[in-house]
């Protein structure tokens, strides 16, 4: 017969396994793919969506004089330039990178899909874990949107 101690430990064990999954299932449910919607952002201030209704978590979509094909293009070669950003994903029209903070390492999920149609690039920042992100996600867009029209207008 197993003892307190020995319940406890498979109890502690069971949890952290349960824990783990729902983790790893939450990243592994989350794969949008080009044709889908971006998911809208959650109710904590740590996400930023062009298509949020709300101020809090919207961001202005990227919009470029250059064609949509090149400006895509140019927004892959300008994410690569970047620190500590991984592409984990690039489809047609999609590009989800992780951005991984420089001190704690915490990991934010940036995703791009172009709107051809619509001439613009919709665009979500979102923190995996905590409550808030001090405005990092919207400042890496506002950085990412300067930084392309810097490059969209040098020679």
């Amino acid at each position: 017969m197993p003892s307190f101690k020995h319940k406890y430990l498979l109890i502690v064990i069971l949890c952290c396994g349960l824990v783990s999954t729902a983790c790893a299932a939450e990243k592994a449910a989350n794969p949008v793919l080009p044709e889908a919607a971006l998911r809208a952002c959650p109710d904590s201030p740590n996400c930023v969506f062009s298509g949020a209704k709300d101020d809090q978590h919207y961001i202005a979509p990227l919009a470029f004089s250059l064609p949509v094909a090149e400006a895509w293009k140019l927004l892959k070669a300008q994410i690569t330039k970047l620190p500590r950003m991984v592409v984990v994903a690039d489809e047609p029209g999609y590009l989800h990178v992780e951005c991984r903070s420089a001190v704690f390492g915490f990991v934010d999920d940036l995703e791009f899909l172009l709107r051809a149609q619509q001439g613009v690039i919709a665009v979500r920042s979102a923190a995996r874990t905590g409550y808030y992100d001090f405005g990092a996600n919207r400042q890496r867009v506002e950085d990412i949107r300067a930084a392309l029209l810097h490059a969209e207008t040098s020679p």
